[in-house]
């Protein structure tokens, strides 16, 4: 059974990682796609983190995207050697591995 509130902040954390992250990315050369990446992992994150909260029956199966959009995000951010972009990283990893469960 999934645990609903660390579903939600681990979620919450993974947005606010995210938001970070496009913000200081979004004035660099070759991060264009990271920036795209973390503001759509964001929404999803903070939608899933409502969803929940609310009881909502769509949680779950918005909760499977979001595991994909964080693989993908950080994926994406790994290849960058920034802070903001390994902080986002572990976040969305974390955030993947929570939704799962």
């Amino acid at each position: 059974m999934k645990n609903v509130q660390v579903s939600i902040e681990v979620c919450l954390a993974c947005m606010v990682e995210c938001e970070k992250c496009s913000t200081e990315c979004l004035t660099m050369q070759g991060h264009e796609e990271c920036v795209k990446l973390c503001r759509d992992c964001a929404d999803i994150c903070a939608l899933c983190a409502r969803l929940y909260a609310r009881g909502s029956k769509f949680a779950d199966a918005l909760c499977a995207l979001c595991v994909k959009c964080c693989e993908d995000c950080a994926n994406e951010c790994k290849k960058h050697d920034m802070e903001c972009c390994k902080k986002c990283a572990e976040a969305c990893t974390k955030c993947a591995e929570a939704c799962k469960m």
